[in-house]
């Protein structure tokens, strides 16, 4: 059985690392024969995730001024007015895979939230005319996100691997019926412990990660933030450990968190994360922490599945579903109109700081059933 991942672009977005390394014993604990080949659009950050049988550069081409392929795309678009095939063109790598492997997943989770893929689409389409399996691996969709050309798209899918409830019940209410609920594969990877840089207190220190997608959606949030901090520096004893995870040119959380570094360096209570380690790095990290507040969803499931109490800079559904469905409530998450809100952001830390010790309970006896929920997704998939 050979498998495909893509819809990947790559690992300098370490979720997306970790969706990947997390995918590959999934997979073959119900397939041990599987072939597992990542189609990646940024290979070479790729290079590093072990047990990959082998990583694709699938990014995409321009079709070149004047070419044969220029002249047939400008007759589809002014006459059948239809960019399919600049789509397959663009993307003919990616189609190239299609004849010879069994099953594709697309493991991009959450790109759905992000207006329309007429690309994946076609792509898609693609696929199924080839009589191949198509998956969606740890989806989370929004009613929000929806449009009739999206469900369209999603009723192609023989599997949709939906990775909270809230995206299960959203996409049951539109009619889908391929759908099933696992949990986010990343609860089940590993993490490597590196040496604790100076300045950290074992057992005290406090993660702290934002990012510049939170900084575009709500400008005044980083002043709001700033405020956060502040206040735990002035109430609490704790060091403050700067925690990218994310480093994609115009989308580096070290850039931005770079700021916060500047503004409270002074207090000698700030500690830098380097921003070139990779997914399970960072996890081992994140474990040692006492609390941890973020913005990306893939640092706060490192920090949820090492039971580390967690308030959350949400702004998708994946963050709230995720939540609900390991404290039967959205528990310390933020929507993204109301991380501007110093007041709010403060009162819901003292909410984590004084509810740590349930917290952490819950988190110990929630963790393991919801590692079992993300080993279901092999399971269906073997099934399929």
């Amino acid at each position: 059985m050979k498998i495909v991942l893509y819809y990947h672009g790559g690992s300098k977005n370490r979720g997306c690392e970790a969706i990947v390394r997390s995918a590959i014993p999934i997979i073959k604990k119900e397939i041990p024969n599987a072939r597992i080949i990542l189609a990646s659009l940024d290979a070479p950050s790729d290079q590093h995730i072990p047990d990959l049988d082998a990583i694709i550069d699938v990014s995409r081409v321009n079709i070149k001024k004047y070419s044969l392929d220029w002249f047939i795309n400008v007759f589809n678009v002014k006459v059948l007015k239809s960019d399919n095939f600049a789509h397959q063109k663009q993307n003919q790598k990616l189609v190239d895979l299609i004849a010879q492997n069994d099953a594709f997943l697309s493991i991009g989770g959450d790109n759905y939230c992000y207006g329309e893929q007429p690309w994946l689409y076609e792509i898609n389409r693609c696929i199924k005319k080839a009589n191949k399996k198509l998956v969606l691996w740890g989806a989370s969709i929004g009613e929000e996100d929806l449009s009739p050309d999206k469900v369209a798209d999603l009723k192609n899918y023989d599997l949709i691997l939906a990775r909270e409830t809230l995206t299960y019940e959203v996409l049951a209410s539109k009619g889908l019926t391929n759908i099933r609920l696992c949990a986010d594969g990343a609860f089940t990877m590993s993490k490597d412990e590196l040496p604790l840089p100076q300045g950290w207190q074992d057992g005290n220190t406090l993660g702290f990660n934002y990012s510049p997608l939170v900084f575009k959606m709500n400008e005044s949030s980083k002043n709001a933030a700033f405020d956060l901090i502040q206040h735990i520096i002035d109430t609490t004893d704790m060091t403050i450990a700067l925690t990218p995870h994310v480093m994609i040119k115009g989308n580096d959380d070290s850039e931005v968190l770079a700021e916060f570094e500047a503004k409270f360096k002074a207090t000698n209570r700030i500690v830098m994360i380097p921003n070139n380690l990779n997914a399970i790095q960072y996890k081992g990290y994140i474990a040692r922490m006492r609390f941890f507040i973020g913005a990306r969803t893939h640092a706060t499931i490192a920090a949820y599945s090492n039971c580390v109490p967690t308030m959350v800079l949400g702004y998708s559904i994946k963050s709230k579903g995720i939540a609900k469905d390991l404290f039967g409530e959205e528990k310390l998450v933020l929507g993204i109109t109301e991380i501007s809100d110093a007041t709010k952001l403060i009162n819901k830390f003292e909410e984590l700081k004084s509810e740590e010790l349930q917290i952490k309970e819950i988190l110990k006896n929630r963790i393991p059933e919801i590692q079992k929920m993300s080993y279901k997704a092999g399971e269906y998939l073997a099934q399929l």
